[in-house]
């Protein structure tokens, strides 16, 4: 096995009388793609979010290539190489690919005080980074509002790659969309994990998650319930393990 990338270990957080994880441990390796499984209320969004600093642990620690971390926003997290596409996308349906492919980072041209946005250097890096890793678009120019949810999907991901993601941690990203454009979000994350990042695959599409994952680890009403290699594992034996709450 590769290099541990990330290590949380032990971790609890509770909200007032409701416990949400109780002492879970999860690990994710150099260049690896970790299907975090299990049904809602299992923890694995609260866990997510503790990872990135939305929420504090109560309890346990947290490291990142071996060192004790314990980051105080999601800026912060990605600062650190840790990126999040979450269901609803972070996407601004009225306004362009390009906009959207630099939010919050969007290059400017000028001279002194007098900045403008370099829409031109925009349009041309988005489209080539985005070919670059197998994503075509019309044009840059276009709203992503007129895009599919694959498409969308295709846009957050290529986002993260292009900004230096080392952890990619997707939520959901097949949820709702077609056969076809499951299968071309399944293929960006092969090319995620191609490029060197490691992968969070977060879904309760078991076969889905099961083509590309390495490993998984499996929760159950805040505890883990499973850790396998996909060598020792088949889909439904992990539907079983999640349906059942059993340690395997």
């Amino acid at each position: 096995m590769t290099d541990k990338f990330v290590k949380m270990e032990g971790i609890c957080k509770s909200f007032g009388r409701v416990q949400a994880l109780r002492g879970v441990d999860c690990t994710v390796y150099q260049n690896e793609v970790l299907g975090l499984l299990g049904d809602n209320g299992a923890g694995k969004s609260t866990l997510i979010k503790i990872l990135v600093g939305i929420y504090p642990p109560d309890k346990g620690g947290i490291y990142l290539n071996g060192e004790k971390i314990r980051f105080s926003s999601n800026r912060e997290a990605r600062a650190s190489g840790i990126e999040t596409v979450y269901q609803d996308l972070a996407l601004i349906g009225l306004m362009s690919i390009s906009r959207n492919f630099f939010l919050g980072r969007e290059p400017t041209r000028g001279i002194g005080p007098l900045k403008l946005l370099d829409r031109r250097g925009m349009a041309h890096v988005c489209k080539e980074c985005l070919a670059d890793i197998g994503i075509e678009i019309r044009s840059p120019d276009e709203c992503v509002s007129c895009l599919s949810g694959g498409e969308r999907q295709s846009i957050a991901i290529g986002r993260a790659v292009h900004f230096g993601a080392k952890l990619l941690i997707l939520d959901e990203p097949t949820a709702a969309l077609s056969v076809k454009e499951s299968a071309k979000v399944l293929e960006y994350v092969r090319e995620a994990k191609r490029r060197g990042l490691s992968v969070i695959f977060i879904s309760h599409n078991i076969h889905h998650v099961y083509s590309v994952a390495d490993r998984f680890t499996i929760l159950d009403r805040g505890s883990n319930v499973g850790d396998f290699t996909r060598e020792e594992v088949t889909p439904d034996e992990l539907i079983d393990t999640i349906s059942t709450g059993k340690k395997a």
